[in-house]
Order: structure tokens, then C-alpha cells, then sequence
């Protein structure tokens, strides 16, 4: 669990939203919802008498309504170079879900599925409602809404593709304190949800589920949380569940070399063959990324016994503001970790085996990856202990280069490893975004 995430990211789909379809379709826009509450207060209102009917015609007038919030009002193209969900700023609400193809199901089935899987993603983020009879979100705006796609390595076997399968696909190593669930690991498919209303992500996770149909079966669900929007004064980095200040060195879109680490190149393809890439990744994959998804349980109970000294030696900050111990009492937590600083004992600052101090890519060869993770809390164990912790999820352009040599390092000696407990794992093969017209995968179906 790296220090490395950042809420402060935009996203760069180049592509408009889509347009939402007509009443003729069967649709109500929840953009269109929204404008028409103003008449549908008035008419809520005649049901009063007397100065309580006046009063109420007045507040739900058109013209005196001031809305209380623009959360609902944000939208996220779903057409772009790039997928949504990636660089998106991290919204409250999340849910994570893997499915396995069914029985019989091929590269066929898959293909329709991801057709049917686009139309309604596109749909959703474009603020209408997941249709049927369930009317979950069908008042609220899009939310920032955001539906991403991605496949795991034993998709290839299944649908006979294993020539187009990535490299960076390769199983990830074992690491000395997983406590892996192999139920809730892998997948032949991916699915990430986000949006900063509960029941708009919970409607995109609903039609999600029911548009898999007889193609795919649930393998593996996961839901999380994140601090909502506007809930702070200004503008911070997350807190999780630990009460720390987590996300400070995450790589930034101005970065120069953000998207050299983040995104696999759009020229990786070798020009004379384009389903031999020159870079190792197979054409399909230029935009994309390579997401390692894990669920890290804190041990909240040990975690909050240790002392606030103790907290912030093992992590290498001050819990109150990310500062590094380092840093003088001015310091923020972007203020430069001076790691060969000491105090008046002799002794640094920044312990050697600090959580920070690991995870930092420079003390990792470089290695940097893009973290977008929820918070999660499933309720109590046997012993009356929080299930809760981190759904952690990072992106890089390549796992082995990213994720793998951080881990390494910190299952070697973070200090942080006594409080938290890695439970299930995947990694997927996230393609480019959809352009106007396609589904995602396409150029993978089609090539």
C-alpha cells in the first residue's frame, strides 16, 4: 500500500459526452429529471392549504430555486483516447466487480457483451437512468459517473485469443504477506465504477450486472468509498482509513513523463506487423494501461493502539497535515522528505523501513504508478474486529515496472506490513477509450 495517490488529477478524455437519447427510446434523461422538478414541487404543493401552500409554491418556483450542490451536475465523457476512470479525480463512491464468461461463451459472446457493456456506460455517464423497473437514480445527474473495462489473463485462453494476450499479463509474483482469497482474485473480465452519488453508482452497477446475462457470471464484487466532494474546506489529498494523509508523491498529469509511465504508447506497434507490438504490448493496447487491483484489510484495532509518535514513525509523516518528519513545523506534505536528516539523538528522522520512505520511486529505481483507490468497510469478523481497509488500485503502463519492484521492496521490510493484510489480487489489461461509434476492446475483437 505505496504512498502515491492524488485526488487533484482531471480527466483527459478528448471526446464529448454523448447526446441522451429521446422519451422515444424508452429513457428519461436524469439531466431532463432534474429541470423539471421546479413543476413537479408546484404540483406536489397543491396538496397544502393556506400560507403552507404559498410558501410552498414559492420555494419550488422555477425561478427562486438555487440548487445546493453542482456534484450532481458533472459529467465524464465516455468517448476519449483514453478510458474514464483513470486520471478522473477520484470520486466518493466506487464498486469494483470481475466477472468469468460462462460456460460455452467465446470470443463471440465477449464481443457482444462489451458492445452492449459501451452502450449502456455511455448512456449512464450521460445522466439517464439504468431503464427497467428499478427508477434507482432516475432524479439525480450524472455524478461524475465513471464505467471502465478490462480483462484478465485467463480472458485470452477462453476466448482463444491467447496470441493477442499482453506480456504484462504475466501472473504477478507472490509476495510474503499475501493472505490471498483465490475467490475473490483474477477474473476473465473487470469492471471499475465510480461515481460521487451512491445510488447512481450502485444504478451503473446494477445495469452492469444485468447486462452480462447469459455471456458472463459474477466472480467477485467489492465495494468502497472516498471522502465526498466539497466535504473539506479547500481542495486535500485523501484521508484512508488509517487517518493518514494518503496520496502525496502520486505522479501528476503535468508531469513530463506522466504518460511515458502511466499509459501504453499509441506508437508501440511495430508498423510492418500490427498485432506484433515493437514495445511488447499487442496493438489493441496502445492508450491503455494495466490496473493491479487488491484488497489490503487494515488491522485497525493494533493500528490504532500504537501511540500517535508510534503512527507516524511507521509511516514517516505527521498525521495531522503529511508533513515529513523531516520537515521543519512549517512543512507541508509536499515539502522534500530529507532522508539522511537527524534528530538530536543521531539517529534519521525518516526511519529506514518508514512506509514512506519505501515506496518512494526513487528509492525503487523510478518505479511509478498512478494509485486510485477506495476505502472499504464490510462489516465485523468472528472476533468483533473491522473488516475495513483499502481497495487498492493502481495503473501503470507496465506491472513489472510499476507495482511489482515497489512491492517487492516493502514486503522486504515496511513497517507498515504488521498492520495490514493483502487479501485478494488481480491485474488487468485495460484498453485505449472507445472513439465515437466503437466499444471498448474493439480493435482487440476486431484485429
Amino acid at each position: 500500500m505505496s504512498n502515491t495517490s492524488d485526488t487533484s488529477v482531471s480527466d483527459t478524455s478528448s471526446e464529448p459526452s454523448s447526446t441522451p437519447r429521446s422519451k422515444q427510446d424508452g429513457q428519461i434523461s436524469r439531466r431532463r429529471l432534474l429541470g423539471t422538478a421546479g413543476a413537479t414541487g408546484i404540483a406536489l404543493g397543491a396538496v397544502g392549504a393556506g400560507a403552507g401552500y404559498a410558501a410552498g409554491h414559492a420555494a419550488a418556483s422555477p425561478a427562486s430555486q438555487t440548487p445546493l450542490s453542482s456534484v450532481g451536475s458533472t459529467g465524464v465523457a465516455f468517448e476519449g483516447e483514453r478510458q474514464p476512470g483513470i486520471t478522473t479525480p477520484a470520486q466518493a463512491c466506487g464498486h469494483l466487480i470481475a466477472f468469468d464468461l460462462a460456460p460455452g461463451a467465446g470470443r463471440k459472446e465477449a464481443a457482444a457483451l462489451l458492445r452492449r457493456w459501451s452502450t449502456t456506460a455511455r448512456r449512464l455517464m450521460d445522466g439517464e437512468s439504468g431503464g427497467g423497473d428499478t427508477a434507482i437514480a432516475l432524479d439525480a445527474g450524472p455524478s461524475s459517473l465513471t464505467v471502465t473495462f478490462g480483462f484478465g489473463r485467463s480472458f485470452f485462453s477462453r476466448t482463444g485469443m491467447e496470441k493477442q494476450r499482453p506480456g504484462a499479463l504475466d501472473p504477478l509474483p507472490d509476495f510474503s504477506s499475501d493472505r490471498l482469497d483465490p475467490a475473490r482474485s483474477n477474473g476473465d473480465l473487470w469492471v471499475q465504477i465510480g461515481a460521487n452519488d451512491a445510488l447512481v453508482a450502485f444504478d451503473a452497477l446494477r445495469a452492469i450486472q444485468k447486462e452480462a446475462g447469459d455471456a458472463a457470471r459474477v466472480r467477485w464484487q467489492m465495494n468502497g468509498f472516498n471522502r465526498s466532494p466539497g466535504a473539506t474546506a479547500r481542495p486535500m489529498t485523501a484521508r484512508n482509513l488509517m487517518g493518514q494523509v494518503d496520496g502525496t508523491n502520486n505522479p501528476k498529469e503535468s508531469d513530463d513523463d506522466f504518460a511515458q509511465r502511466i499509459f501504453v504508447p499509441t506508437d508501440a506497434a511495430d508498423p510492418s506487423d500490427p498485432d506484433v507490438p515493437s514495445a511488447g504490448d499487442p496493438a489493441w493496447m496502445a492508450g491503455g494501461s494495466y490496473a493491479v487491483v487488491r484488497r489490503i484489510r487494515m488491522l485497525l484495532d493494533d493500528w490504532e493502539g500504537l501511540s500517535l509518535t508510534d503512527q507516524e514513525a511507521v509511516i514517516g509523516r505527521r498525521k495531522k497535515d503529511g508533513a515529513p518528519l523531516s520537515a521543519g513545523p512549517d512543512g507541508t506534505e509536499t515539502t522534500e522528505m530529507e532522508l539522511d536528516k537527524t534528530g538530536k539523538d543521531g539517529k534519521v528522522l525518516v526511519a529506514a523501513n518508514a512506509h514512506a520512505r519505501i515506496s518512494r520511486p526513487d528509492q525503487n529505481g523510478g518505479a511509478a504508478m498512478l494509485r486510485r483507490a477506495f476505502s472499504f468497510h464490510d462489516g465485523y469478523d468472528a472476533d468483533g474486529k473491522p473488516d475495513a481497509g483499502l481497495l487498492f488500485v493502481c495503473w501503470q503502463a507496465d506491472p513489472l515496472r510499476g507495482f511489482v519492484p515497489v512491492q517487492r521492496k516493502l514486503d522486504r521490510g515496511d513497517a507498515l506490513s504488521a498492520f495490514i493484510r493483502h487479501e485478494s489480487s488481480g491485474l488487468f489489461a485495460v484498453p485505449g477509450g472507445a472513439r465515437r461509434g466503437e466499444y471498448v476492446g474493439q480493435r482487440l475483437f476486431e484485429s
